[in-house]
Formats: structure tokens, sequence, C-alpha cells
């Protein structure tokens, strides 16, 4: 089947309805045009660079341009978890913590799935690596942000509690496990939601995609599965890891709180 390419100005009629959305939202005053334009334009900018830098890469698909491009969008990936948390860790660990989680997870997951599961020749195929990751890391950032913030939030609304739990004996993992389920829970829950709903109340995008091209159904439903189980179990490390690498930077070495390595953003 022959897809139907998408001339410009076809999409430049589409990117009209967003204007016309934006041209309501003022006159309504809801408070989001500025937003949702800006959101607009990032994401015709993003995408149309983006799809520039792929065509090279897979005209030459060299392992070095490949890694080059997943350190960007790793590091870009960090900069968004750090940037999301209102009450985040002083110095370079707000983005060290979430930066290293997405990178063992992410990229652990990733390669495995390349080498063992799809088996592409060779293992690093950008037609396979590059989107693979790109989900990867986008769900897991989401997931690693949330947890993040759920935890130093919680932290901070209950250092009342952790202390006292602290003067009566307790470790810090125990003075904070209820945190840490619930940050857990957060950070997890739209990977849950996600899984729930495919196939009955949404078609995810991949699988969408994957039948506009032209893919047979069947091994579009397969792929899917795959993507949403791998996404899944890279969010599930990384926040764990993410969790647990905060939880501990937030007590000292005698297990002492210290809210003193919080800073609130655009705060003090």
């Amino acid at each position: 089947m022959e897809v139907i390419d998408l001339a410009w100005w076809k999409l430049a009629l589409v990117a009209l309805l967003v204007l016309a959305l934006a041209g309501v939202s003022l006159a309504a005053r809801l408070g989001i045009t500025r937003s949702l334009l800006i959101a607009a334009s990032r994401t015709v900018i993003q995408l149309a660079l983006i799809g520039l830098v792929l065509e090279a890469l897979f005209a030459s698909a060299e392992f070095y341009w490949i890694a080059l491009l997943a350190l960007i969008m790793l590091l870009v990936a960090g900069r968004e978890v750090m940037a999301r948390q209102q009450r985040r860790l002083r110095g370079i660990w707000s983005f060290g913590i979430g930066t290293g989680a997405m990178f063992v997870s992410s990229f652990t997951v990733t390669v495995l799935t390349l080498v063992v599961v799809i088996g592409p020749e060779p293992w690093y195929a950008p037609q396979y690596a590059i989107p693979l990751l790109g989900m990867m890391l986008g769900n897991t950032m989401t997931g690693v942000a949330l947890s993040l913030d759920r935890l130093t939030e919680s932290v901070w609304d209950q250092r009342a509690v952790i202390e006292n739990r602290l003067m009566l004996g307790e470790t810090w993992r125990e003075a904070l496990e209820d945190i840490r389920r619930h940050a857990m829970r957060s950070g997890m829950m739209p990977a849950i939601n996600a899984m729930a709903a495919a196939g009955i109340v949404s078609l995810p995008g991949m699988m969408t995609g994957q039948i506009l091209a032209g893919s047979p159904p069947a091994v579009a439903v397969k792929y899917q599965i795959l993507v949403m189980l791998t996404i899944t179990v890279g969010t599930g490390f990384g926040t764990l890891m993410a969790v647990s690498w905060g939880g501990r930077r937030l007590f000292d070495e005698r297990e002492r709180l210290r809210l003193d390595r919080l800073i609130r953003v655009g705060g003090r």
C-alpha cells in the first residue's frame, strides 16, 4: 500500500485550526493562548528539524552519529525532568539523579529489546533504535519527573512526621516508606493507564502510524505490544531508581533529614 504524502499547504491548513482555537481561547480569556501558540510552534520546528536529522542519519547509519543523537536526547530529557520539579535538590543532584535513572533504565531496556527481541542488522539500525529510544526516554522522563516531584513535595510537607519517626528509632527507609510508595505510584500511573486503555479507549500512536504507513494491522499490533511493555519496564525501573537515589540524598550519613538540600524553583 502506497503512503499518501502530505503537501506543506495541507499542514498549513491544519495549523489554521490551531490559530482558530487560540483566537477562541483569547476571546474567552482562558489564559492558555500564549502557551498554546508556543507549544504548537515548538512542535512544528522541532519535528521539522528532527526530520532533517533522521534523514541524514538513516543515510549514513554510523554508530557514532546514532550515539551522539542518543546522548543529546538523554541530556535534554534530564533537563526537562529537573525543570518540572517545583522543589528540587540543590546543585547537580537534581539533574544527575533523573538523567542517571533514565540512562540506566531506558538504554538498558532499549539495547536488550534491539539485540534479543527485534534483532535488526546491525543491532543499532537507526530505523529501529532511534524511535524505540525516543519513546522509552519520553515516557520514562514523565515517570521520573512525576515521582521526584511527588517525593520532594511530600517530604517537605511531612517533615515533622518524618523527624518524629526518626527520633523513634526508624531508619530513613522506614520513615520514608509511605512517601516512596506514593511517589512510585505517581510515576507509574501514566504507563498503567496507557496499558489499561490501549485497544479499547485509544489506539496508540505507533500502531496508528504503522497502519497509516501501510503495515499489516497484525504486525502493527505486535510492535505496539512490544513498545508498551518495554516502556512500562523502563518507566518502572527508572522511577524506582530515581525515588531511591533522591530519597537517600535527602538524608545524610547519620540518617538526619536534610531539607537544606532542597530548593524551591523560583523561590528561596
